[in-house]
């Protein structure tokens, strides 16, 4: 059995130094960046953008006649309790279920949480960001990625997934982005992962899946 690679040893440090290393989300603008995924630092690299009437406030529906009230006034106020244990140690085995929170801003509209374990020399990566507007969307954001994106029927009012495959230092990590609007709240879930011994990207429906099934209990919590 090979041993760890030097570059999967520093990225196991302490999540203080992870953290000063940009895993942390940051928000001072009004979209999310993800560091690109590679060999020596696995994590979400997707980044999506939305559009938004900030005049019109939206109906029930998610539509806007600037005089109904949004649907959902703020993000989860605990977004690492979004996700049931089991599904946290389902997804990313060997993680603190507790998770990481990130760093937000302005925590009236974004809030977000994130995981991410090595279960011998399997890799895994979540995380989860809610972003919430005065108004609805005109549409959901778009997964931006190297891979196509598709739609998620059911998923909230439009929802799609993008897949794609980084390779850095003869690492491969494979990445599912899946991103759900529903009404004024657009929820992003990024999972990724692979095998630092065969060096191989973890199974393309396994990530795929993941990603849909954190995405709808994350958008289930945001009405339970």
């Amino acid at each position: 059995m090979r041993s760890l690679p030097l570059t999967l040893v520093a990225r196991l440090l302490p999540v203080a130094v992870i953290a000063a290393a940009g895993v942390a989300m940051t928000t001072s603008s009004d979209s999310d960046a993800h560091p690109k995924p590679s060999a020596s630092s696995p994590r979400p690299s997707a980044t999506a953008t939305a559009s938004a009437d900030p005049t019109s406030a939206p109906t029930p529906d998610g539509q806007g006649d600037g005089t109904a009230a949004p649907r959902y006034p703020e993000p989860p106020a605990k977004p690492c309790g979004t996700l049931p244990a089991g599904t946290v140690k389902e997804l990313v085995p060997e993680a603190e279920t507790a998770g990481t929170r990130l760093k937000t801003s302005d925590a009236t509209h974004r809030s977000g949480c994130s995981w991410h374990a090595l279960s011998g020399f399997d890799y895994r990566w979540l995380d989860i960001t809610y972003d919430v507007s005065a108004s609805a969307p005109a549409r959901a954001r778009t997964a931006q990625g190297s891979g196509p994106s598709t739609a998620v029927p059911g998923l909230g009012d439009q929802a799609s997934v993008s897949l794609n495959v980084t390779t850095d230092d003869d690492q491969r990590i494979r990445e599912a982005v899946v991103v759900a609007r529903d009404a004024n709240a657009v929820v992003t879930v990024t999972y990724n992962g692979g095998d630092f011994e065969t060096h191989e990207a973890a199974g393309t429906e396994e990530i795929r899946k993941g990603a849909i099934t954190a995405a709808k209990t994350a958008l289930a919590a945001l009405n339970g």
